[in-house]
């Protein structure tokens, strides 16, 4: 394709995760379900962490911070897959394209950085009590969350400017319904060597880093709380953990299912199927996990719900 004004001429076709005209009611009642219940859960679980004085520790600041970041994070993709269907298109612009490719990065990588510090958290809590409100002093969390969002713009702003550079072939065709960085450089005309060697390093290192941020901090924790004589003590302190353990499992073990599978099979349109796991099902998730888990939650969203009610 010619240069020139590329957000005017070049439209992107999301192909979704069907293209069985009966299945598209389905899929639009689902995911405006899920959405739905995804930004209430974490809206809901936000406004408990702030009217609640019990729930302004470090632990539930980073946790209003995962639940922000969830409800941004499914708002890129899901309205957008939602009106393609209702209206029967699959055209999204230039523009509209690598603004969302920008935003899902940022909030990717931020959703990562929030993990870590919880993580932290969880090991200054377990590990150095007595130092724990000296260590996770609020300018600490607020600085630390500060530096991950940083993090995360300044990696997707590369990515987005390094694709502004690209020109593209007359496929548009992206197998998702989303768009992603992967499968814009595979419609691309350009020389994507630098493309590619950048997203395989970054995907490496947040692959790697954080992860093993987080195993080097439980390490430290199961090997404090073996030397804790009581059973209940034990069972106490594994508990705070509980909660968070799950998210990551379900943050990493779909992130790298879905990393797995695009390897392993040569269909996009099962990756995509997959990667509903990662970018939809995980947000939605984690209030459930973090609220039917903690009874002190339970009781705040319980008195929230009931304050919102009486307001009617």
């Amino acid at each position: 394709m010619k240069s020139g004004n590329l957000s005017d001429t070049i439209e992107f076709l999301l192909l979704g995760l069907s293209e069985d005209p009966e299945l598209q009611p389905l899929l639009f009642c689902l995911f405006l379900s899920v959405y739905l219940v995804s930004v209430l859960g974490n809206l809901l679980l936000i406004l408990a962490v702030m009217y609640d004085s019990h729930f302004h520790t470090p632990m539930y600041f980073f946790l209003s911070n995962l639940s922000f970041v969830d409800i941004c994070f499914t708002t890129t993709m899901i309205p957008k897959m939602l009106v393609n269907i209702q209206t029967q298109s699959k055209s999204i612009s230039y523009t509209g394209c690598l603004t969302q490719i920008c935003f899902v990065l940022t909030f990717a990588v931020l959703e990562n950085g929030i993990l870590v510090m919880m993580a932290f958290d969880r090991f200054v809590a377990i590990c150095h009590p007595l130092r724990y409100n000296i260590i996770m002093n609020p300018k600490l969390c607020r600085l630390l969350v500060l530096l991950s969002f940083l993090i995360s713009v300044l990696d997707a702003l590369l990515h987005t400017l390094m694709a502004l550079q690209l020109s593209f072939c007359t496929d548009l065709e992206i197998p998702h319904f989303f768009c992603e960085l992967a499968h814009i450089l595979k419609l691309t005309c350009s020389d994507i060597l630098i493309n590619n060697i950048l997203m395989y390093l970054v995907t490496s290192l947040f692959g790697v880093i954080p992860p093993s941020g987080i195993i080097i901090s439980y390490t430290r924790i199961t090997s404090s709380v073996l030397k804790i004589p009581s059973a209940g003590g034990k069972y106490k302190a594994l508990s705070i953990c509980g909660s968070h353990l799950i998210v990551v499992s379900l943050f990493y073990g779909t992130g790298f299912g879905v990393y797995l599978s695009s390897a392993a099979t040569h269909s996009s349109r099962k990756s995509a199927i997959v990667s509903v796991m990662y970018t939809v099902v995980t947000p939605m998730m984690n209030p459930f996990i973090y609220g039917l888990r903690n009874k002190d939650m339970m009781g705040a969203l319980r008195k929230l719900i009931s304050r919102i009610s009486s307001f009617h």
